[in-house]
């Protein structure tokens, strides 16, 4: 395992990272660090001896957080903002077909699992909707809006 940054590099976070309970004075599930926000790594270790981990102090937050490296890019890797980020509820704005069969209907609910970014297309989402169990699609982002509590 090599490591892809070193101390010192600037890195952008692509994920939100929260507490998952090993933050100390920090609620388990807070929010630490916004997604494209931008750190410069202080430590790099393992976990499990087969994950790389970061040590990445971000400033303006005045945190230091791990961080594992498919949660960093590079400073001068493009990045694209999204509206959504992984495991947030959200509802279909339109409906959606493929080989001319309807498949989501109009304001079905689903599930983001994964964001992927890309310079040329903008932002597509591995998208889980309950109306279509154990078949994830890729959506484009103008394709989904947000769930509402009271959207039932």
């Amino acid at each position: 395992m090599l490591a892809r940054w070193d101390y010192g590099d600037a890195v952008r976070v692509t994920r939100n990272v929260r507490n998952d309970g090993t933050f100390p004075g920090v609620p388990t599930g807070e929010l630490l660090v916004r997604r494209g926000r931008i750190g410069h790594v202080r430590d790099v270790g393992t976990f499990l001896q087969d994950q790389i981990i970061y040590s990445v102090h971000f400033l303006d937050e005045g945190r230091l957080v791990g961080c594992r490296e498919q949660e960093l890019i590079g400073i001068d890797e493009a990045w694209i903002e999204s509206r959504f980020e992984v495991r947030q509820r959200v509802r279909a704005t339109r409906s959606l077909v493929i080989r001319g069969e309807l498949r989501v209907p109009l304001g079905s609910r689903g599930e983001i699992l994964d964001v992927e970014r890309f310079a040329t297309q903008g932002v597509v989402y591995h998208t889980h909707f309950d109306c279509l169990p154990g078949n994830p699609l890729l959506v484009p982002e103008a394709a989904l809006g947000e769930w509402e509590s009271a959207d039932a």
